[in-house]
């Protein structure tokens, strides 16, 4: 029998001629999909913000699976629930893209509502230039808790971003070096402590230069904030548990390895130069293996949805089931982790433990083509 899967709808919007629609489609008590869309109309009278009181839900129930959910279905479901109460939609278009072009973040660059945030791996990258107006996260201090091996503690995080002048409505866009490695890091951060707006800058900082967009060396001034986190997302993070279960047949799920050929075959330990190693080489027992680079084309911008979803189906993944993304420590997975859950809108979750707690555990599987299984032998 097939389960009640629930679509769920909040309507909000920070300008008088947009109204979002952050979209959930959940199983049971879990975020399976989500979405937000914009629906733009220059008519919509300033009454009708008072009147509405933004955000609210409209919940929908129907028998079925949750892949069988079509974006256009649901954009002109709820076009129809905007007429219905009486709002004429003059035009509807889709803004679920998590990513956004340079042509976009130059017209929004003097925007209050918008906040970009550079996170880069090479230390001193920002001091030298930046887009205009960003701030910078150190992904190595202020991104994680380096004692704990754990991500921001929550009032440090809360902290982080009212420093930065974010709140809880600010349209958050990210970007930074190698291709957006942990600007994506970043992104999964602000979804687990449930900010919802963010976005990735296509390309990254390697594009924005390329194209010889406008930089500045100048630290930007924001007017602090008193940023409170409203919800936590912890289902957005698996755990070494989740992992096993999948391994030992006792949870379903997909593995997915993104690190290098040579990394998955256990060829090598880990990248020419890092640190962070693991006792044993190779991977996950059942894991798939897509390098992240597969994902982005030469100059670093995201590759088509066809592609991706193409390029994910080549190895079973499709979709109709979880999937569990690590790498070596957790940056290189964000990344495939944004394209699968806020690209694609599959049920994608990152496992930030990845080979570095996964492969220096003891007592655990792992698959070792190459050989290399306990040091270098």
């Amino acid at each position: 029998m097939a389960r009640d899967t629930t679509i769920g709808a909040s309507f909000g919007g920070a300008r008088l001629n947009e109204l979002e629609i952050q979209a959930v489609v959940r199983v049971g008590n879990k975020n399976a999909w989500r979405r937000t869309l914009t629906f733009w109309n220059e008519s919509i009278p300033k009454c009708c913000w008072t009147t509405l009181h933004p955000p609210f839900y409209i919940f929908l129930t129907w028998k079925g699976a949750v892949n069988a959910m079509k974006i256009n279905s649901l954009i002109s479901c709820a076009r129809s629930l905007l007429l219905a109460a009486g709002l004429s939609v003059a035009g509807v278009a889709a803004a679920s893209e998590a990513v956004v072009s340079a042509d976009w973040l130059v017209a929004h660059l003097d925007d209050p509502n918008v906040r970009v945030v550079e996170v880069s791996v090479e230390p001193g990258k920002f001091e030298r230039a930046h887009i205009p107006g960003a701030v910078n996260f150190r992904w190595h201090t202020e991104l994680v808790d380096p004692v704990r091996r754990d991500i921001a503690p929550r009032e440090q995080w809360e902290q982080l971003l009212s420093t930065a002048g974010i709140g809880p409505d600010t349209t958050v866009v990210l970007y930074g070096d190698n291709n957006n490695w942990f600007a994506a890091w970043g992104a999964w951060i602000f979804r687990y402590y449930g900010h919802a707006d963010v976005k990735l800058l296509d390309g990254g900082r390697n594009k924005w230069e390329a194209d010889r967009r406008p930089l500045s060396n100048r630290p930007a001034r924001h007017a602090a904030t008193e940023y409170r986190v409203s919800s936590t997302q912890p289902a957005l993070r698996a755990r070494l548990a989740d992992v096993l279960a999948v391994v030992e047949g006792e949870r379903q799920a997909k593995l997915l390895d993104i690190r290098s050929p040579a990394e998955f075959e256990g060829r090598i330990f880990a990248p020419p130069g890092v640190q962070e190693l693991a006792i044993r080489a190779g991977h996950v027992p059942g894991a798939k293996n897509v390098p992240w680079g597969s994902v982005v084309r030469d100059d670093g911008t995201f590759k088509s949805t066809d592609e991706l979803r193409a390029l994910y189906a080549g190895i079973g993944i499709d979709g109709s089931e979880p999937v569990i993304v690590y790498c070596r420590i957790g940056e290189r997975s964000a990344h495939s982790w944004f394209v699968l859950s806020q690209i694609l809108g599959y049920d994608a979750v990152q496992y930030d433990g990845s080979w570095t707690e996964y492969g220096n555990s003891v007592g655990v599987p792992i698959s070792n083509p190459a050989g290399t299984v306990w040091g270098g032998t």
